[in-house]
C-alpha cells in the first residue's frame, strides 16, 4: 500500500515490476496503454495540452489499436512544449515519433502534405538547430523549406514567414540557397508591412556576411525604420545586432561597435539567445580590434556567463567562449586562455578562431610538440569541406608563416600559400577574410624578402592602421616589417612607433614583446635613421626595447622569444661600445628605472612614465635590486649617488 493513499500501490522492488510486465502480452499491454490514454484524456479535460508528453506516450504504445492519429496531435503538442523549455532533445524525439507515425521521411526532402505534417517538420527543425553541428544546418535548412513551401502554397502567411525568419544561421556558417529563399518570403508580403520588416532584417544580415555591404545596409535601414515605426524593440535590436556583424566583416570596426551597443542599451531581455549571443560578440570582438582591451571585458565575460548557461544552443557555446579568449591572450593571461580555449573547443572542435591562438601559443611557449597537434586540426579544417574551411584556410596560412619566424623551419610554406589563395579565388567572400588571407600572405612575403609582394600587401593593410589582426599581430608591426622588406626603413620606424603606442595604449603585452623585438632588429640593422640621430643613440634605443621585450617574454614564458632576444644582447655586449658602461652589468633601461626609483617613484608611476606595464617595471626594479645587491628603495638611491648615476639636478640635497 501507498501510505496515505487509498487503492494506490506501489512495488517492494524494481524487479518484481519488470517481471510482471514482462508477463503481459503484447496484445494485453497495448489495451492497457489504450485504456491509459483514454483515461488520462478524461481526467485532464481541458489541461491535456501540458500533459501532452505522457499522452503521447501512452498512445505511442497503443498505436496498434488507437491509430496514429492522437498520437502526432500529443507529439506535436509535447515537441512544443520541450522547445519552449529548451529541451532540444526531447522536442527531436516527439517531432520524430509525430512523423514517423505519419510516414514522413526525417530527412525533410518530401513536400509537406498537410498542415500538421508541415508544423512537424518545421518543429524538428527549431529542435534540430539548437542541437547538430554547423555543417548540418543545411539539412535544417532543406526541412525549413519543405514547411515553407506547404505553408506559402496554402496562403498561410504568418507560418510562411514564421519559417523564413527563423535564425538557423549562425556566426560564420553559409548556407546555399538562404539568401534566394528570403527574397522570395519577401515577395509574399506588402513592401512595406511589419512582416516585410522582420524579413528584411534577417534578409539584410544574410547577404551582408556573404559580402553584399551595400545591400545589406539598404535592407536593414529599412527593416529598422519599419522596427521604429511598429514599436517593435525586439526587431530592432536583432536589426542592430545584423548590423554589428555585416559592419565587422567589412571591416567596419567603430560601426560594429555602435550598432552591437545599441543592440545591447535597447535589449529588454527577451531577445533570442542568438541575438543575445551575437550583439555581444560583434562588440567585443571590434574593441578588441581597436585595441580597447577594457571596454571588451564587460561583454566578453557576459558572453561566457551566456556559455555556462543550460538553455544555450551548443551551435553559440564555442562563439560566445571567442571573445573571452581572444581577450586572454591579447593581455598574456595564458592560463584562463587556455582554460576558455579548452571549454570553447570542447563544444566545437574545429573552430579556427580557438585553433589559430593555440597553436600560435603552445609554439611561442615553447610547446611545440603540443602546438602540433592542434595545428594538424586546422589543416584538417581547412582541407575539409565543412562551414569553417574557409577561415580555416586563411588561418592556417598565418599559422604556418608563424610558426617558420619561430622556429627557422619552411617546409610547409608553399601549402600555406595555396590555402590563403584558396580563400582569395572564393566568391562570395568577405574583406575580413580577405583580411586573414592577405595577412597570412605577408607573413610569408616577409619570410621570403619578397620585396614586390610587400609592396603589394602592404598597399592592402595600409588602410587598417591602429587595429589588430585577431591575436596575431598589429596591423602596425606588419606594415613596419613589410616597410622594411621594401627597403623604407624610416617609414618602418614610423610605424613601430606606431605599433609600440598601440599596444601600451591596449594593454596587449605579448604583442608589445614581440613589436620592441622587431623595432630593435630594425635599429640595428638601420643605424643612423630617425628616430634617433645617431648610429650609438640608435644602439642604445635597441637596447632598452630589448630589456622591455626580455622582461615581458620572461615573465610570460614565451621562450623563442626569449631565445631570439638573449641571442641579440649577447651579440651586442661582444661588440664595442663607445658609450659609457654601467657598473654591475646594468643596461641602459635599468639606469633609466634606477633615477626613477632615486627620484622616489613607485613601480605604477615608473610605468607610466616610460609607458611601460606594472609588471614589466616591476622586473626591472627587481633586476636592478638583484645586479647591485641592494634591499630597498634607500639602499639603490645610495648605490645611484655612489656610482655618479644621477644628474646633478636630480641628486637629493641635504636639508639646511
Amino acid at each position: 500500500d501507498v501510505p496515505g493513499q487509498m487503492d494506490r500501490y506501489q512495488f517492494v522492488h524494481a524487479l518484481i515490476q519488470q517481471t510482471l510486465a514482462e508477463e503481459v502480452t503484447t496484445s494485453h499491454r497495448v489495451r492497457l496503454h489504450a485504456r491509459i490514454a483514454a483515461g488520462l484524456e478524461e481526467l485532464y479535460g481541458d489541461d491535456v495540452e501540458a500533459h501532452a508528453a505522457e499522452l503521447a506516450h501512452h498512445f505511442a504504445e497503443a498505436q496498434t489499436a488507437t491509430g496514429p492519429a492522437k498520437l502526432v496531435r500529443y507529439s506535436l503538442l509535447a515537441g512544443e512544449l520541450a522547445l519552449a523549455s529548451h529541451a532540444y532533445e526531447d522536442a527531436i524525439t516527439h517531432f520524430e515519433r509525430g512523423l514517423v507515425a505519419r510516414d514522413i521521411d526525417l530527412s525533410g526532402t518530401n513536400a509537406a502534405p498537410d498542415e500538421e505534417a508541415a508544423d512537424l517538420l518545421f518543429g524538428l527543425a527549431r529542435a534540430k538547430s539548437a542541437t547538430v553541428e554547423r555543417y548540418q544546418l543545411r539539412e535544417v535548412f532543406a526541412t525549413i523549406i519543405c514547411a515553407f513551401e506547404y505553408y506559402a502554397g496554402v496562403g498561410d502567411v504568418a507560418q510562411a514567414v514564421a519559417a523564413a525568419e527563423f535564425p538557423i544561421e549562425t556566426l560564420g556558417t553559409r548556407i546555399p540557397g538562404l539568401a534566394e529563399f528570403m527574397a522570395r518570403a519577401i515577395t509574399l508580403v506588402p513592401a512595406d508591412s511589419h512582416e516585410a520588416g522582420r524579413l528584411l532584417s534577417r534578409y539584410g544580415g544574410i547577404i551582408g556576411g556573404a559580402g553584399d555591404y551595400e545591400g545589406a545596409q539598404k535592407a536593414l535601414e529599412q527593416a529598422i525604420a519599419i522596427a521604429r515605426r511598429e514599436e517593435d524593440v525586439p526587431l530592432e535590436v536583432q536589426t542592430l545586432t545584423y548590423a554589428a556583424d555585416v559592419s565587422g566583416r567589412h571591416l567596419h570596426w567603430q560601426e560594429s561597435v555602435d550598432n552591437g551597443l545599441r543592440a545591447i542599451e535597447l535589449a529588454t531581455g527577451d531577445e533570442t539567445p542568438w541575438t543575445k549571443v551575437l550583439s555581444r560578440v560583434w562588440t567585443a570582438r571590434s574593441l578588441l580590434r581597436m585595441g580597447d582591451l577594457d571596454a571588451a571585458r564587460p561583454h566578453a565575460l557576459f558572453l561566457t556567463g551566456l556559455a555556462e548557461m543550460r538553455t544555450t544552443r551548443r551551435s553559440h557555446v564555442s562563439n560566445s567562449l571567442v571573445p573571452i579568449s581572444s581577450l586572454s591572450y591579447l593581455e598574456g593571461n595564458w592560463k584562463a586562455f587556455r582554460e576558455y580555449s579548452d571549454r570553447g573547443l570542447e563544444a566545437s572542435p574545429e573552430n579556427p578562431e580557438l585553433l589559430l591562438p593555440r597553436v600560435l601559443l603552445e609554439c611561442q611557449t615553447g610547446e611545440s610538440a603540443l602546438g602540433k597537434v592542434f595545428l594538424d586540426r586546422l589543416l584538417e579544417a581547412a582541407r575539409g569541406s565543412g562551414p569553417y574551411q574557409t577561415l580555416a584556410c586563411a588561418f592556417a596560412t598565418i599559422a604556418l608563416a608563424t610558426i617558420e619566424r619561430f622556429t627557422g623551419i619552411s617546409d610547409q610554406l608553399e601549402i600555406a600559400e595555396a590555402a590563403a589563395e584558396a580563400v582569395l579565388s572564393q566568391r562570395p567572400v568577405t574583406p575580413l577574410r580577405v583580411s586573414y588571407a592577405r595577412a597570412g600572405l605577408a607573413l610569408l612575403a616577409l619570410q621570403r624578402g619578397d620585396q614586390s609582394a610587400a609592396e603589394e600587401h602592404y598597399a592592402f593593410l595600409l588602410g587598417q592602421r591602429g587595429t589588430m589582426i585577431f591575436t596575431v599581430s598589429s596591423v602596425d608591426r606588419l606594415l613596419g616589417l613589410l616597410s622594411q622588406t621594401m627597403g623604407n626603413l624610416e617609414q618602418a620606424a614610423d610605424h613601430f612607433e606606431d605599433a609600440l603606442a598601440f599596444c601600451r595604449k591596449a594593454g596587449y603585452r605579448p604583442e608589445l614583446a614581440w613589436t620592441c623585438c622587431d623595432y630593435a632588429d630594425l635599429l640595428l640593422v638601420g643605424a643612423g635613421f630617425k628616430p634617433a640621430p645617431t648610429p650609438q643613440e640608435d644602439r642604445h634605443y635597441a637596447l632598452s626595447l630589448l630589456d622591455e621585450s626580455l622582461a615581458i617574454a620572461t615573465e610570460l614564458g614565451m621562450r623563442p622569444l626569449m631565445e631570439r632576444v638573449t641571442e641579440r644582447l649577447e651579440r651586442l655586449q661582444s661588440q664595442p661600445d663607445a658609450a659609457p658602461a654601467y657598473p654591475d652589468g646594468l643596461t641602459e633601461r635599468e639606469v633609466e628605472v634606477l633615477r626613477l626609483v632615486a627620484g622616489g617613484k613607485t613601480n605604477l608611476e615608473i610605468a607610466e612614465e616610460l609607458v611601460i606595464a606594472e609588471g614589466t617595471a616591476r622586473r626591472h626594479v627587481a633586476n636592478i635590486y638583484e645586479k647591485i645587491g641592494a634591499g630597498n628603495r634607500a639602499e639603490a638611491t645610495r648605490y645611484a649617488l655612489r656610482e655618479g648615476l644621477l644628474p646633478v639636478d636630480d641628486r637629493p640635497t641635504s636639508p639646511a
